[in-house]
């Protein structure tokens, strides 16, 4: 009998549905940070604080060129997961096929921007002179798995619209232990520095592309997919268009806001600055580990049960993962700080180092809990189909503020803790606009 890995996220107790859904997301989240935190602990164990800076400085640039395939990634997670509420198989099909279709087109612009304009980058950003050529060799080298990126984040989207959060958490393991061992192989073997982890990195995403594919052929149901049926549905397209491409900017003016961020701690011109706020924002990504499994599953479940016409459960799931994902926030963020300076030691051998990331967990992941309500609110109104104006809200509320406080604060107060305490604020504004929006995105689309 072959095994069953969705779940049925319109009947059956919700509690234990949104756990079963998020627990195999949460190491899937736990593994990617980890293994890209491998790239970050070889080069600065094993190849000096330069490396270690270098591969930190691309941190923000790299996401910013991926924000918004990304974001069309969701958009294609939320129109799956309707198709699959309103139980077309037709449709669904489309819908995978398409898909697809834009993860391969998308992984071939996302390489040819990201290997030409990686200098251009980092010079706009004040890349400290001493690191400029390592950042470059290795964005290029990175952005070169760029297709291999997209394929797993949009094939492992399909599976989740149906509730299969275990075999993307298998593709990522496999493809992660790859890159450890390349890793230590490259950087300590061969001496390879930046390039070595760089190229570690294409290989494993190389892996987990290829395996989620795959899964995707195997499949006997409507997500099975047919290379020969791969092409652009215009109809499927602009359903992705409009929840992703908002999604996408908004990672993308998320990514220019931590670019300035990046740009004022590049303005210090330390190299152990920039190491340090490298090594704190790795060890910082941990604390999402929760927030960011019970986000996507208020996304999925939402998405399904609208598309199912069970409007009457979207209050239910944004209540259950709300409190779930402040919780596992609240404790994740304070094992975090609680061994900050042991975890930063894994990173560096610097003291220095290891205080100035200290005071980025003084400042933000303590306070992270707030993004993740912020988060809740606009993930269920993008399972409701609502995406432009909570995006609209989210570049006001979190980049504007930011901006601003950046321009007009840090020259007066020059200080690492001014700059940080940019996060907090921001994300608590942001969070009270963010649940005054929902309020009337719910009562507009479910008609209470």
């Amino acid at each position: 009998m072959k095994q069953t890995y969705s779940i049925d996220m319109i009947n059956g107790p919700l509690l234990k549905n949104i756990v079963l859904f998020a627990v195999p997301l949460m190491f899937t989240n736990f593994l990617q940070i980890l293994f890209n935190a491998a790239d970050t602990i070889v080069v600065g164990k094993f190849a000096g604080e330069t490396a270690l800076a270098a591969v930190g400085a691309t941190g923000s640039i790299v996401f910013l060129i991926t924000s918004l395939f990304n974001g069309l990634a969701t958009g294609s997670n939320v129109v799956i997961a309707r198709c699959m509420g309103i139980k077309k198989d037709e449709l669904i099909s489309r819908a995978v096929h398409t898909s697809i279709f834009v993860a391969l087109g998308g992984g071939a612009i996302l390489t040819v921007i990201g290997f030409i304009f990686a200098r251009s980058f980092l010079i706009a950003m004040s890349t400290p002179k001493d690191i400029i050529d390592l950042s470059n060799l290795y964005m290029q080298i990175y952005f070169c798995g760029s297709l291999f990126l997209l394929v797993y984040d949009f094939g492992a989207a399909i599976l989740r619209s149906k509730g299969d959060t275990q075999r993307p958490l298998y593709f990522l393991f496999a493809g992660g232990i790859l890159n450890v061992v390349l890793n230590l192989i490259f950087v300590i073997v061969f001496q390879m520095s930046v390039a070595g982890v760089a190229i570690a990195t294409v290989v494993s995403q190389a892996v987990s592309a290829c395996l989620v594919l795959i899964a995707l052929v195997k499949e006997e149901d409507a997500t099975h997919l047919d290379f020969r049926k791969l092409r652009l549905d215009e109809t499927i397209a602009w359903d992705i268009i409009k929840i992703g491409v908002p999604a996408g900017i908004q990672g993308i003016v998320f990514s220019l806001s931590n670019v300035v961020i990046q740009s004022n701690i590049n303005s210090f011109n330390s190299s152990t600055i920039v190491a340090a706020n490298s090594a704190g924002a790795n060890i910082e990504n941990f604390a999402y580990i929760g927030m960011m499994a019970f986000t996507q599953a208020t996304i999925t479940f939402t998405s399904q049960n609208m598309g199912a016409g069970k409007k009457d459960a979207v209050l239910k799931i944004m209540l259950v993962t709300l409190a779930l994902t402040v919780l596992s926030s609240l404790l994740i963020s304070a094992l975090v700080y609680g061994f900050g300076n042991t975890l930063l030691g894994f990173y560096t051998n610097e003291a220095m180092v290891r205080e100035y990331g200290m005071i980025r967990l003084k400042y933000v992941v303590v306070w992270l809990f707030l993004n993740g309500i912020l988060d809740v609110f606009v993930c269920s109104m993008r399972g409701m189909g609502v995406s432009t104006l909570p995006t609209l809200l989210m570049i006001i509320g979190i980049c504007g503020l930011r901006l601003v406080w950046l321009y007009f604060a840090f020259p007066y107060y020059q200080t690492l803790e001014s700059i940080y305490i940019c996060f907090p604020i921001s994300w608590l504004f942001t969070s009270i606009i963010q649940f005054i929006l929902w309020i009337f995105v719910y009562k507009k689309n479910v008609k209470i």
